[in-house]
């Protein structure tokens, strides 16, 4: 297993945080699904350059991203975004593009079950077909029941990738699983060879290592999987207005960067803007938990 990390919970120059990554021992990226923003001629260069690869993208589901709307043009947008994330992936030298299939945030049915889960098959089949012309695995990501009441588990997100391909796989994150799952050493266990990602941050969203988490344990079990891809970082620290506080400087201004649409996502996310002094504590952090873990567990 290898050391990848998220880059949408903090709004910065590609460059600062390939460079970040790149000092704190990091293998590659899960580049935030945001195809018009990047050059993906210049990422590969700064890729190479800093010795990082790109593993692969996430779909970024702000409002009107969405494969289970009810509006049809909303459905058909959000099929060409999805595409044109895989691109991306593709010439970034990518391999893997992990989807959450509706808006997050968004709790409400729009129809019924049957419908929105028809919907769901219908959109992620056009972009699993792009997907394999491309040469780039999917795989679906079940959230918790807070941010989707669509996919919330493996057995879910298993059954949907089995109505769209046979090469279509399933994404989890530790921290979803740690809610929604009965059992979340099984659910790994459970998905197997389906898993294509998996996402980590500790059980209080947290970097790896701040909460309570066996991280020896969890990377025995992905291995035990049959997974042996990237662990990609994905933590979103909450902010601490009170007293209590134990990180003084974890708050910042804006960058320039930020956009209203990601500012609204970090901030449903229950976070904010934070500091690179912090963030970088964060990515540190994590990259020691993670390769301690890797080594315990003979995963190297």
């Amino acid at each position: 297993m290898f050391l990848s990390m998220h880059n949408w919970m903090r709004a910065e120059q590609i460059g600062t945080t390939i460079r970040r990554l790149a000092k704190y021992g990091f293998d590659a990226i899960e580049i935030e699904g945001e195809p018009e923003k990047y050059d993906t001629k210049e990422v590969r260069n700064l890729l190479k350059e800093n010795g990082i690869s790109c593993f692969g993208s996430v779909s970024l589901m702000f409002e009107g991203r969405d494969l289970i709307h009810a509006d049809e043009a909303v459905r058909s947008s959000t099929v060409q975004y999805l595409k044109d994330c895989i691109t991306m992936v593709n010439e970034m030298e990518g391999r893997e593009m992990t989807i959450v299939p509706s808006q997050v945030g968004k709790v409400n049915a729009m129809d019924t079950p049957e419908q929105e889960w028809a919907w769901a098959v219908e959109g992620l089949k056009e972009v699993y077909d792009h997907s394999e012309k491309a040469g780039v695995v999917i795989g679906l990501e079940p959230l918790n029941r807070f941010e989707t009441n669509f996919l919330n588990r493996h057995d879910q997100a298993l059954l949907l990738a089995e109505a769209v391909g046979p090469n279509c796989g399933v994404a989890l994150d530790a921290f979803h699983i740690n809610i929604e799952e009965a059992n979340l050493w099984q659910a790994i266990l459970n998905t197997g060879k389906k898993l294509v990602a998996f996402h980590v941050a500790d059980n209080n969203r947290m970097a790896p290592g701040m909460g309570d988490y066996d991280w020896v344990r969890l990377v025995t079990t992905l291995k035990a999987a049959g997974y042996n891809e990237a662990l990609t970082v994905e933590f979103v620290a909450p902010l601490d207005r009170t007293p209590a506080n134990p990180y003084k400087n974890a708050q910042a201004e804006a960058e320039s960067e930020l956009t209203e649409d990601q500012l609204k996502f970090i901030e449903d996310h229950g976070s904010g803007v934070l500091s690179d002094e912090f963030y970088s504590y964060l990515v540190e952090v994590s990259g020691k938990t993670l390769r301690h873990a890797i080594e315990k567990a003979g995963a190297n």
